[in-house]
This record gives structure tokens, C-alpha cells and sequence, in this order.
């Protein structure tokens, strides 16, 4: 049984364009360059074209990662919710601090760090699911627990 894979809107767009793109153009343009490579002589001393079948399973292994992605797809949405789930926009503070950081929970595939989208299975977004607001958590990082009060659920 797949695992649910959870997506924006627009990365589920992001990803069937960049299908379209690899089976179309990238797929020939790798058929191009084996076919010149092979034209080259001795397969077995021949750079360019081991270079071209390390691109070509590059391309086939992305496009069939692409595929699992979109087979499994549940679209998220930004909501409003009284709990933490996938697709909130959540603001924490470390506990006894009082700056505070806002993430949004998301799919392994969009995991964006410098634009604080965590994973929900990282171990701060698993750690923040199911929270509601003045709810404290903590998780585990290597310099050991950290304690975090959810702020705003959005």
C-alpha cells in the first residue's frame, strides 16, 4: 500500500510540468547524445557515452519518483483548523522566549527550509501535529529536547 504523498496546488502543477519536460525534451535530447556517444567507437573506454547512461537513469529515476508523487497525491490546501495538521501555518516560540517562528506544514516533496516549510514528518512537524494553541511540545534535536508553546494555528 503507497503512502499518501501531501502537495500544494501548485507543486502538484510544478511537478506535471516538470514530467512533461523530462519525458519530452530531456528523454530525446539524452536519446541524442547516446546516439552521437555511440558513434564514437569503443563503448567500453568511452566517456561521453557512460556520462549520457548516468544522465539517462538521472532522467528515468526522477521521472518515476515524479510519477509516485502524482499517483499518491493528496492536495493540501492552506486552512484554518483548531489543530495542527498538514497544510496549517503554524507560529511557535521556544518556551521561555519570546520571538517567535512561523512554519508551514507540508509534504516531504516541498520541504523548503528557507522558506520555513517543514516536513510533517520531520521531527518538528510530527511533533506539532494534533497540537492546539497554548499547547506545549518538544522534540528531540542533537544538543537534546527543545520545548516549543504553539502560538497561532493559521
Amino acid at each position: 500500500m503507497s503512502e499518501k504523498e501531501y502537495l500544494t496546488k501548485e507543486k502538484h502543477e510544478q511537478l506535471q510540468a516538470e514530467l512533461r519536460e523530462l519525458e519530452t525534451v530531456k528523454r530525446k535530447e539524452i536519446a541524442e547524445h547516446l546516439e552521437y556517444a555511440r558513434s564514437l567507437g569503443d563503448l567500453s573506454e568511452n566517456a561521453e557515452y557512460h556520462d549520457a547512461r548516468t544522465a539517462q537513469a538521472e532522467i528515468e529515476s526522477r521521472i518515476e519518483q515524479i510519477h509516485y508523487y502524482l499517483k499518491n497525491a493528496e492536495i493540501i490546501k492552506p486552512h484554518k483548523s483548531e489543530i495542527v495538521e498538514v497544510g496549517s501555518t503554524i507560529t511557535v516560540k521556544k518556551e521561555k522566549e519570546t520571538e517567535t517562528t512561523s512554519y508551514q506544514i507540508v509534504g516531504t516533496e516541498e520541504t523548503d527550509m528557507s522558506a520555513n516549510k517543514i516536513s510533517h514528518q520531520s521531527p518538528l512537524g510530527s511533533a506539532m501535529l494534533g497540537k492546539k494553541v497554548g499547547e506545549k511540545f518538544s522534540f528531540k534535536t542533537p544538543k537534546g529536547n527543545v520545548n516549543y508553546v504553539v502560538v497561532s494555528i493559521g
